[in-house]
């Protein structure tokens, strides 16, 4: 996450960002290798195109776009497939038994170096290990997800849906309910075009608690986006609100450990 989704929040401006396309193009009637060209665009609108292979033995051919945005967080990628990916709300997936509730997703944690898998409306942003390398990722990446959308399969498995956490609830008191609106309106749209997204875990004596998903977890600059971005625009809107505070679950709570270990560490060696 970066400091441009804080200005954005309060004022967003549309900026065409540097993106790169994969035209993958995958016969019907064979599992083959699949075909890849790499492009820089400057558009994110999905295309089709038509491609002609050699040989009477296959009839149908699909084509997929994929494109690919970088995020904010380097070890965090998007993978725009020109396809709805998520109808309503997001997922989150940050290990092999709980990728199980998703095809998709329980294929991209076979290749090695991937530790998160977030859906989005028309993305899915893969989080990697900081020592994996995206080029030796991405040909395994693009042809999961293409197996995937030509495959038929649902996304997620029936049943295996969270229901959304800014559904306004009947006990919801008007304060919580304008947070979520907010929430919904204006503060996710600008999280999730850097392949993010955020859960509202609650308001209490004034306080709200967000949680952070996709390439928003682990990156650097979180709290600049909390603090300057969502909480400045919370505070602006409704005024009992006093402040925003990360959430942190038990993966997040393990690797901010590691991470304070590893700068002591290092304070420690330089000194």
């Amino acid at each position: 996450m970066s400091s441009r989704i804080a200005l954005n929040l309060l004022g967003r401006t549309a900026a065409a960002g540097l993106r790169t396309r994969i035209t993958v193009t995958k016969p019907l009637l064979s599992r083959g290798i699949a075909l890849g060209r790499l492009s820089a665009v400057n558009s994110v609108r999905p295309s089709l195109a038509t491609s002609r292979l050699n040989g009477p033995a296959i009839s149908q051919v699909r084509t997929m776009f994929i494109q690919t945005e970088q995020t904010p967080n380097d070890d965090a990628l998007k993978f725009i497939p020109g396809v709805p990916v998520m109808e309503s709300g997001t997922a989150e997936f940050l290990d092999v038994r709980s990728s199980l509730q998703s095809p998709l997703a329980k294929q991209l944690f076979q290749i090695e170096g991937i530790k998160g898998v977030f859906y989005g409306p028309d993305f899915i942003t893969v989080a990697k290990e900081a020592g994996s390398e995206w080029q030796l990722m991405k040909p395994d990446i693009y042809a999961a997800i293409m197996d995937h959308f030509a495959s038929g399969q649902p996304l997620i498995k029936e049943g295996s849906t969270e229901p959304s956490d800014t559904t306004i609830l009947p006990d919801d008191s008007e304060e919580v309910q304008m947070i979520k609106e907010l929430l919904d309106t204006r503060i996710r749209p600008a999280i999730q075009e850097d392949g993010g997204d955020i859960e509202y875990c609650g308001f209490e004596d004034g306080i709200v608690k967000l949680k952070l998903k996709g390439s928003c977890r682990g990156c650097d600059s979180s709290v600049v986006t909390l603090k300057n971005g969502i909480e400045n625009m919370l505070m602006h809107y409704i005024p009992e609100v006093q402040s925003v505070e990360q959430v942190l679950d038990e993966y997040d709570a393990v690797s901010l450990k590691e991470f304070d270990r590893l700068e002591k560490s290092l304070g420690e060696k330089s000194a």
